[in-house]
């Protein structure tokens, strides 16, 4: 299949050169993992040749490091693709917080990301990739809870967890498990930094090559 090519939407030069260096690794993804990708990427173009705006949520245990970032990437690429239908969302089992290394991972890769709430225990952050796009507004929630979908989605279960307890996700179009380690595992130790933006590079390749094939 013929992977489609980039557009500019004025992607922040440092993630422009990230992106680059992402989509040139997409050999290295398993063909496991490639066959869920493509599934997610069949749901994307099944939804936009209907005419209908195509909805993502992606579901982790409590919406606080790996939803967030799928979510975030797989906005940047659907936008690098010209996929202007696909809006993307996250949530969890339960609600905490978006993880402070999640942060500190995005903005190490060239994000530019501020707090807009004075909520401490679980603040909103503005994310911003590129000059004419808006930012993506993030924290955590419960997966069926507002802004999210209740009908007509694609739910991603991101961890283990979260496939496990959900079963069923009520009102969407499509369950698909596409699970990544947990980085919580590094918390307070030395590879920290590296742990967590390893499966911020892992997630960012695998949705810019989700994308690339709708």
């Amino acid at each position: 299949m013929i992977m489609s090519e980039l557009n500019t939407i004025g992607l922040f030069p440092s993630l422009r050169s990230f992106v680059d260096q992402r989509r040139a690794e997409s050999g290295s993804i398993s063909e496991e993992r490639l066959d869920d990708l493509k599934q997610l990427a069949g749901y994307v173009r099944g939804e936009i040749q209907k005419s209908h705006p195509v909805q993502l949520t992606f579901i982790c245990t409590h919406n606080s490091r790996r939803s967030h970032l799928a979510q975030i990437w797989a906005k940047v690429a659907a936008d690098l693709f010209g996929l202007q239908s696909v809006q993307t969302f996250s949530g969890g089992t339960e609600a905490t917080a978006m993880n402070s290394r999640i942060v500190a991972s995005l903005k190490r890769i060239g994000f530019e990301v501020d707090v807009k709430t004075e909520d401490k225990s679980n603040p909103t952050y503005a994310v911003r990739y590129a000059e004419q796009s808006e930012p993506l507004l993030c924290f955590s929630k419960i997966y069926s809870k507002s802004p999210n979908p209740t009908r007509h989605f694609a739910a991603v279960m991101t961890c283990s967890s979260a496939d496990q307890a959900c079963p069923i996700v009520p009102g969407c179009d499509l369950r698909l498990p596409i699970r990544y380690e947990d980085p919580k595992v590094s918390d307070d130790t030395p590879g920290e930094a590296e742990i967590y933006d390893e499966r911020c590079r892992q997630i960012a390749r695998e949705m810019i090559y989700a994308m690339a094939l709708v």
